[in-house]
C-alpha cells in the first residue's frame, strides 16, 4: 500500500497556515511535509500535527536566497558558517517535530568557472548535517532539482545524486536520496527505470506532472506505471504531494482515492 503525504507548502495554500491541517486530514491524508516551517513555531506546528493526528515527515533546512534567485546556502563556499546556523535551526524544530527525514537542497552555482568549489562545498556541509541529525536519529535526503526551471543548480540530474550518495553513505548511514518525479521528468529521466535501480537508496519521494507540475492527470507523465513501480520495489517511505494545484486544492485529489 502506497502512502501518500501532502505537501502543504504547495497543497491547499488558499487556506490560512494552520487551517491546511485540518484540510489535509479531511481529504484523506495522514502525514504532510512543509517546505520550511520556520515561519511558525514549532510548538504550533505540533499542537495542529497533534490535533489533527498527523504525522510531519519531512521538511527543509533553510535555503537562503534560492527560491528568489540565488544561489541558496548549501553549496556557496562564503555561506558555510550560515549554513551551520540553519542546521542549528532545522535541531531545535527537529527535536520537537521529529520528522522520518530533512532535506538539505544543493542550491546553484552562479559562476561557471567555480562549479567544483561548489560542488565540494555541498558535500562537506551535506556530511556536517546527515551528522547532526543522526545524533537525533533522523535521517538526511537531498534532490536533484532539473536545471531548466533552476538553472545552474549544481545537482540536476539523478546519475550525480547517486555519485555523490556512493561517496557519503560509507561514514553517514542516515544518508539517502530524495527522489522527485517532476523534475526527473523536466531532465529526461525514466522514473520507472531509476526506482527500480535505485529503491534501496531512496529516503523520500515527492511527485508532481510534467509539464505544468500540476497533479497527475494534467501532463503527460504516466502514474500508473510510475506508482506501480514504487509499490513493487523495495521502497517503504511516503510519497509527497508536492504540486501545483489546477483548480484549488480539493478539486485535485482525484488520484489519490485511485491509488490509496
Amino acid at each position: 500500500m502506497l502512502k501518500f503525504s501532502a505537501n502543504l507548502s504547495m497543497l491547499f495554500t488558499e487556506l490560512a497556515w494552520l487551517e491546511r491541517f485540518q484540510a489535509a486530514k479531511q481529504h484523506g491524508f495522514t502525514a504532510v511535509e512543509i517546505q520550511f516551517p520556520y515561519h511558525l513555531p514549532a510548538e504550533t506546528i505540533l499542537a495542529a500535527l497533534n490535533q489533527h493526528a498527523l504525522k510531519l515527515v519531512l521538511f527543509n533546512v533553510d535555503a537562503d536566497d534560492l527560491l528568489q534567485g540565488g544561489e541558496g546556502l548549501a553549496c556557496v563556499p562564503e555561506k558555510r558558517g550560515q549554513f551551520r546556523q540553519a542546521v542549528a535551526q532545522t535541531m531545535a524544530y527537529a527535536r520537537v517535530l521529529q520528522p522520518e527525514a530533512i532535506n538539505v537542497l544543493p542550491g546553484r552555482c552562479l559562476q561557471a568557472s567555480r562549479y567544483d568549489e561548489y560542488l565540494a562545498t555541498f558535500k562537506e556541509n551535506l556530511a556536517y548535517a546527515a551528522a547532526q541529525f543522526a545524533t537525533l536519529g533522523i535521517n538526511t535526503v537531498f534532490e536533484a532539482i532539473n536545471n531548466v526551471d533552476m538553472p545552474g543548480f549544481i545537482v540536476a540530474d539523478n546519475g550525480l545524486a547517486v555519485a555523490i550518495w556512493e561517496e557519503l553513505r560509507v561514514n553517514h548511514p542516515n544518508l539517502f536520496l530524495q527522489y522527485d518525479v517532476y523534475h526527473s521528468l523536466q531532465m529526461g529521466e525514466k522514473p520507472v527505470q531509476i526506482i527500480a535501480d535505485h529503491a534501496d537508496k531512496i529516503g523520500h519521494i515527492q511527485f508532481a506532472d510534467q509539464p505544468g507540475r500540476g497533479q497527475p492527470g494534467t501532463g503527460s507523465a504516466d502514474f500508473a506505471a510510475i506508482f506501480a513501480a514504487i509499490g513493487q520495489s523495495d521502497y517503504a517511505g511516503w510519497l509527497g504531494a508536492e504540486y501545483k494545484p489546477v483548480g484549488a486544492t480539493a478539486e485535485s485529489l482525484a488520484w489519490l482515492a485511485a491509488y490509496c
